[in-house]
């Protein structure tokens, strides 16, 4: 189970939880972007029992890459490799970059695959916006990527079950991305969910409105019923 968080609280709030990973971003309004180098650090020295997956994204909006963005990624890339080299905890990085045609851009996949020196690399939901999720899945297969998110193509993993359930089906006969479904999954339907897809990652943002709604916070208490709920379908 990974919630995705965009601070250091947020970070230890799924840590005690019980979660098993973190996707950590800056700026989740715009959907998350990378985060500083000053959070990530901190986040690696703090975390003691949780996989941390750091999001490199340059900014919010298209998934469509200029070459001074790549250069920054590939610099972001570089610099966590570095840090994860001194990381107690397990780290990955999350990327997706498509070219004009909506496609996977595998020359820039590619480099940034390389940039990464070895971590463990997911491609987000860049994989939705993708005229043919089939054809992309296999892609990402033959470069090696570890992970997809994905809600199936859908507006949340509910309605996209099926697309995801024929993910993890290839992902099992062909080695492929393990598949990591998101999109509004929540205690009340992740159960559901696992059966009906047989996915063995979920992702979700347990976010809660504090001070009057001015700012959104890592609710603890949703993470633990999740989490619980996670547990009980797979017994």
């Amino acid at each position: 189970m990974e919630i995705c968080v965009d601070d250091l609280d947020g970070a230890l709030a799924a840590e005690r939880a019980g979660a098993d990973r973190i996707e950590l971003c800056g700026d989740l309004l715009e959907g998350g972007t990378t985060p500083s180098h000053g959070l990530i650090e901190t986040v690696l020295e703090s975390a003691s029992a949780i996989g941390v997956q750091i999001m490199v994204r340059p900014r919010g909006g298209d998934f469509v890459t200029s070459a001074s963005e790549r250069r920054v990624m590939r610099a972001d890339l570089r610099a966590i490799a570095q840090l994860a080299t001194r990381s107690p905890v397990p780290v990955g990085v999350v990327l997706g970059v498509l070219g004009a045609d909506g496609r996977v851009d595998e020359a820039t996949l590619a480099e940034l695959i390389d940039a990464a020196e070895g971590l463990p690399v997911t491609f987000h939901k860049a994989f939705d916006d993708t005229p043919d999720l089939l054809s992309a899945y296999a892609t990402l297969t033959r470069h090696g990527i570890t992970r997809v998110l994905t809600s199936g193509g859908a507006r949340t993993a509910d309605e996209g079950r099926d697309v995801l359930a024929e993910l993890v089906r290839r992902s099992h006969t062909t080695g492929g991305p393990a598949v990591l479904a998101g999109g509004s999954v929540r205690a009340a339907n992740v159960g559901d969910l696992l059966r009906r897809t047989a996915v063995s990652e979920v992702h979700l943002r347990a976010q809660t409105a504090v001070q009057g709604g001015s700012r959104l916070v890592t609710d603890e208490d949703v993470v633990a019923r999740t989490v619980h709920a996670v547990r009980s379908a797979a017994r």
